[in-house]
């Protein structure tokens, strides 16, 4: 079998589908890896690195993309790209499934079988491949890192000859895998940490982690299946709103971390949440690519309200720590190929009835097979 890594298409992107490491255990299973040049420069992965690790390091990339049975990478492909794939070939990335029905179409067209990283189930034993997770982790952390860039402050309490410097306030908004680790970079920052989300369940990870969970009766609310927090009603938003936005108005720096699964992010931080915040604070909407928690954000954009706050909207933050979220997703995307290779064939598994690939392949030898993209 022969895997391809192209170089991203989004010029903005600076992570890798697989690292040099991960190429060698490919190699290590009998899989031959083909890199395209340059693939990993951006995450500085050298072209000598990839080749020290056994890869072949290709210039023609159509060629190499209509040869290959396996083509991985991070960001979806160009539609122009998909065609040129050989029927029967497996595509792994994110895929935005929910919003690109064009290319759905174009995987199920050209007999491709393509794997959506956003679908991996999150269960105990896929964990290993959850890149959702894992980059969501790491654009956690660096919010915090940004934030505190920005914040015209510093993050700790210090005693000084001069006096004492009150400890700046983060609030966290959703608590799940980015804030969490906001959370926690925060207090290792010396923060005053408080964070709310709309699953009771889990206060005691906030607590765990030293800070202070924002209580707000909000009636009945819960979680997914798949871990992610329930969509509010109007009336259950408007009461959420109106429990943060005292929290808002005595924090420096505010994330907001809240998705929906599949469909646009919630604004839960109204214009006049905004404008009720200290000149000089700051917030970063981890949101802003699925149409942002805060009202004023934009993609790929600071606002500054004017006597307000600063508004963060850089999408994908992941990408600033290139290294390790290539690391992490070069990761999945190995444990995903070790767990399903069949050493005896010499091929990727293909059973759609396992748990797992059926939570994550749309479409596959010639049809839409996932049942939440079927056509009526």
């Amino acid at each position: 079998m022969r895997v391809f890594i192209p170089r991203e298409s989004t010029s903005s992107e600076t992570r890798v589908a697989l690292i040099p490491e991960s190429v060698k255990k490919l190699n290590d299973l009998g899989i031959a890896v083909a890199v395209e040049r340059g693939a990993g420069l951006k995450s500085y992965y050298s072209d000598a690195d990839y080749e020290s690790a056994g890869a072949e390091l290709v210039d023609d990339r159509a060629a190499a993309l209509s040869s290959a049975d396996l083509v991985a990478r991070v960001r979806k492909p160009p539609p122009e790209e998909i065609a040129s794939l050989k029927s029967g070939a497996m595509h792994i990335s994110f895929l935005d499934p929910f919003n690109e029905s064009a290319l759905i179409e174009s995987f199920r067209a050209a007999g491709v079988t393509a794997v959506s990283m956003e679908m991996i189930p999150r269960t105990t034993l896929a964990q290993k491949m959850d890149a959702l997770s894992s980059q969501a982790n790491l654009a956690g952390y660096f919010a915090v890192l940004k934030a505190a860039e920005r914040l015209n402050r510093v993050l700790p309490m210090m005693m000084t000859p001069a006096g004492t410097i009150a400890p700046s306030r983060v609030f966290v908004i959703g608590v799940g895998v980015a804030g969490l680790q906001a959370i926690a970079t925060a207090k290792r920052l010396g923060a005053r940490v408080e964070a709310f989300d709309t699953r009771p369940v889990v206060e005691e990870q906030v607590k765990s982690l030293g800070a202070k969970f924002i209580k707000i009766d909000l009636g009945d609310t819960g979680q997914t299946d798949q871990g992610y927090a329930k969509e509010l009603t109007p009336e259950q938003i408007k009461k959420q709103q109106a429990g943060m936005a005292k929290v808002c108005a005595q924090s420096d720096i505010v994330i907001t971390t809240a998705k929906l699964f599949g469909r646009p992010a919630p604004k839960i931080v109204t214009e006049e949440m905004v404008a009720g915040m200290k000149f000089g604070s700051v917030i970063v909407d981890l949101a802003v690519e699925s149409g942002g928690n805060v009202v004023g954000s934009r993609l790929d954009e600071e606002v500054q309200i004017e006597n307000g706050p600063r508004i963060i909207g850089i999408g994908a933050l992941e990408d600033r720590v290139a290294v390790h979220s290539s690391q992490m997703f070069s990761a999945n995307i190995f444990n995903f190929i070790e767990h399903f290779w069949d050493a005896e064939s010499k091929q990727i598994n293909r059973d759609l009835s396992d748990e797992i690939l059926g939570g994550c392949v749309i479409t596959d030898g010639g049809a839409v097979v996932h049942e939440r993209f079927k056509s009526d």
